[in-house]
Parts: C-alpha cells; sequence; structure tokens
C-alpha cells in the first residue's frame, strides 16, 4: 500500500527567532528528513499568507493576540503576523533536504480566509487539491510530521481521516503551539478519538 509522508510547516517563522515560534520546532528538521526515505510521494506544506492575511492580529483595530474574530462566518484566531509570501520568514528551514520532496504545497493564500489543513480552507469546503494529488498517486496511507501539532498538523490529520485515508501521526517529529494551554493534549485526544495512529 503506497503510503505519503506530509511535512508540515516546518518554515522559518515557526521555528526558534521566528514571528511565530513553536518551543522547539526545528527539532522535527533532522527527523523528517530521516523519515522521507520510507515514503513516496513526500509533501511539503508552506504557509504563505499575503501581508494583509485576516489571521493577523495587526489587521484587527483593537484586537487581541490570539484572540478571536468570526470572518465570513468562520472563527479565526488572531496571530502574530507571519509566513508572509515571499520572505525568509516563510521560507522552509534551510536544513530540510526539500531534493526528497514531491511536492511543496502553498496555503493560507487568500486575504480573507485561513488555511490549517493541507486538505481544506479554514471554511471547510475549499479543497487545496492535495485529496486528488495523492489519490491520482495511489495513496491510502498518510504519515504526517511538522508544526504545529495542535494547528496545522491536527487539522491536516483529521482531515486526511475523513477523506478516508489511513492515517499515523509521527508525534516525535512534531512540536506544537499549545495555545491556549493544554491545547496539545486536546488535539492527540481528538486525533485518536478520530481513529488516527500516534507513534
Amino acid at each position: 500500500m503506497r503510503s505519503a509522508l506530509l511535512v508540515i510547516d516546518v518554515q522559518n517563522d515557526f521555528c526558534p527567532g521566528g514571528a511565530l515560534a513553536v518551543t522547539d520546532g526545528d527539532a522535527v528538521v533532522e527527523e523528517a528528513n530521516r523519515l522521507m526515505s520510507a515514503y513516496d510521494p513526500v509533501v511539503a506544506t508552506q504557509d504563505w499568507h499575503p501581508p494583509n492575511h485576516c489571521s493577523f492580529v495587526s489587521q484587527h483595530r483593537g484586537a487581541v493576540l490570539y484572540g478571536t474574530v468570526r470572518i465570513g462566518g468562520v472563527a479565526q484566531t488572531l496571530w502574530p503576523d507571519h509566513c508572509v509570501r515571499g520572505t525568509a520568514g516563510a521560507a522552509l528551514h534551510p536544513a530540510l533536504d526539500t531534493s526528497r520532496v514531491n511536492l511543496i504545497l502553498r496555503k493560507g493564500t487568500c486575504p480573507v480566509l485561513d488555511s490549517y489543513s493541507a486538505f481544506f480552507e479554514n471554511d471547510r469546503r475549499t479543497a487545496t487539491g492535495l485529496a486528488g494529488y495523492l489519490r491520482a498517486l495511489g495513496v491510502r496511507r498518510v504519515a504526517l510530521c511538522g508544526l504545529a501539532t495542535d494547528y496545522c498538523v491536527r487539522y491536516s490529520a483529521l482531515d486526511a481521516a475523513r477523506l478516508g485515508f489511513e492515517v499515523e501521526l509521527l508525534a516525535g517529529a512534531c512540536r506544537g503551539v499549545d495555545q491556549p494551554a493544554g491545547n496539545v493534549a486536546r488535539a492527540l485526544a481528538e486525533m485518536r478519538a478520530a481513529g488516527i495512529r500516534i507513534s
């Protein structure tokens, strides 16, 4: 059975020193590189936000960092400006072995809609095309690593399971934001409940 590896958002802004740094985020790079040889295809995702993206707290006067607003009926957490397309912060980590990556999928490109999942925008309806790509290659199993466990990894894994893929979370090669506190534990519980294997 063909298995794909999804390397989620291993970008400079999510690593130490970045605009939205995940604690120990760069620790996933070496493990992701090691894992790549066991999967075909390998897909790397990349947040690729316009400068006026709706998820940026700077775009909402009087808003609070990590607060929530509703945009077009969709709940949106407000983050520091991060992964602005074409910037160094949006680039994949320089030590990530992109020579083994078959597809780089850029998401979060719409100014008024965020995209945590590699499969769908946050409206839960607009597909990125990843499922079709994987199915065309005969992929039935998906393994995930990267950043962050409780956001983009979580939603990508849940969507993969919902779409009928067999899903494994490679937890040792993930790190979480844990915002709000306890969010990583909640994410892991939700993934287990959805039948996702966590190893």
